[in-house]
């Protein structure tokens, strides 16, 4: 348990690969979700900036160049993303695998969740594509 928590701190002075990515301005999609953390299984509000195919999130909705992602999720690494209501068994969840983990996150309401599924599904499905053009090239 100890070492869970010293794990989940550790997270909060960790720095996370932005890619160059100007998270701060004209994001494709952003807004409030709730994200199950990875250390302590607790839903904190996060809020949460889709942008150039990377999923950002902050403790806060004022994003600056000098805002701190609390993490982020390359989805160009990632196979897909569901509904988890089944799995987490509350309303507006879903979930985002990659590189072999599932993160879980709930939308206040299943037409935002519904927003959020298109979205990220369009990132991982360009991804798809831009890596299939890039092995027929060869």
């Amino acid at each position: 348990m100890i070492s869970g928590v010293l794990a989940s701190l550790s997270q909060v002075a960790k720095t996370h690969d932005t890619g160059g990515v100007e998270f701060w301005h004209q994001p494709d999609r952003a807004g409030w979700l709730y994200k199950q953390g990875d250390v302590i299984s607790t839903w904190r509000r996060r809020w949460f900036v889709l942008k150039d195919g990377r999923l950002f999130w902050f403790m806060n909705e004022n994003v600056t160049p000098e805002s701190k992602t609390r993490g982020v999720i390359d989805l160009r690494n990632c196979l897909s993303v569901a509904s988890a209501i089944e799995k987490t068994n509350k309303e507006g969840s879903f979930e985002i695998t990659c590189d072999g983990e599932t993160k879980f996150f709930i939308a206040d309401d299943e037409d935002i969740k519904d927003q959020w599924l298109s979205a990220i599904g369009n990132c991982i499905v360009r991804a798809s594509f831009a890596i299939s053009d890039h092995l027929s090239y060869y």
